[in-house]
């Protein structure tokens, strides 16, 4: 348990699966209410059961399409009746279609937008105020190892996730004098469903068997395997505690050391 974290109100997004659930459980164990959010009201559910059940704290689900700026209004209104306030925000979504530059037209695009850049921004300008009247908090917006090292078949990924570090940076500065830190968490080849669908689209642009593509991934990491959700979630975890206050405008990978480059 992370002993600066007992007793304070979180809100983690796209949380029913994956790095989601997973940051939503390790928050709920270090003594953490947390929120919850997903598409599906089925899989939001048994989320919020297994995590209340194994910690005790108080899960509160709530659906939402992170696309829908409505939706957005009212999970964030949801999460403040249920707990009063919102120390923490860890903004998570899907990644978008994997594939080569000239496969997307301009509403693919739009969406890509819309799910990973826009969602970080209406979520953070919703918070920033609720936490700057209670006179600080914790963000975490969640991205993609490829925002330091783009990744082959991942233009969607790798040309928009960049832009939510900018704007991260960006709200880290303007808002440091509120008492809000802000840090990105960028998450390297992760054993979720996510992954499996990366591999398994690679492959059959490739035409190459699944096990060989999974293998070239596995040598490109210095560790030589994927990382489990969990270990993305205690760096996330830490980086919304107390213990992490005087850390903000931090973009940190948690990828076995894939990123090649110094910084």
């Amino acid at each position: 348990m992370i002993a600066r974290l007992r007793n304070k109100k979180a809100l983690v997004t796209a949380a029913s699966h994956g790095i989601g659930r997973s940051c939503a459980m390790e928050l709920a164990r270090g003594g953490v209410d947390v929120a919850i959010c997903a598409r599906s009201e089925d899989a939001l559910e048994e989320a919020r059961g297994e995590i209340a059940e194994a910690t005790g704290r108080k899960i509160v689900a709530i659906r939402a399409d992170l696309t829908s700026e409505r939706d957005i209004g009212a999970l964030v209104a949801g999460t403040l009746d249920a707990f009063g306030r919102i120390d923490i925000l860890v903004t998570n979504a899907g990644g978008p279609p994997s594939g080569p530059f000239m496969d997307f037209d301009d509403d693919r695009w739009q969406k890509t937008v819309d799910l990973n850049l826009m969602s970080v921004v209406r979520l953070n300008r919703a918070i920033i105020p609720v936490m700057k009247e209670a006179g600080g908090g914790s963000i975490v917006n969640l991205t993609s190892v490829s925002v330091k090292e783009p990744l082959v078949g991942l233009v969607l990924s790798n040309a928009v996730r960049a832009a939510v570090v900018g704007l991260s940076k960006t709200i880290a500065n303007e808002h440091g004098p509120d008492g809000i830190r802000v840090n990105v968490v960028c998450p390297g080849f992760t054993a979720t469903g996510r992954m499996k669908e990366l591999i398994s689209a690679r492959a059959e642009r490739e035409g190459k068997p699944y096990e060989e593509v999974a293998a070239g991934y596995y040598a490109s990491v210095p560790l030589g395997r994927f990382a489990e959700p969990k270990e993305v979630a205690k760096v996330v975890a830490f980086l919304a505690s107390d213990d992490a206050a005087y850390v903000t405008g931090t973009t940190t990978q948690v990828d076995g050391g894939f990123v090649k480059g110094l910084l």
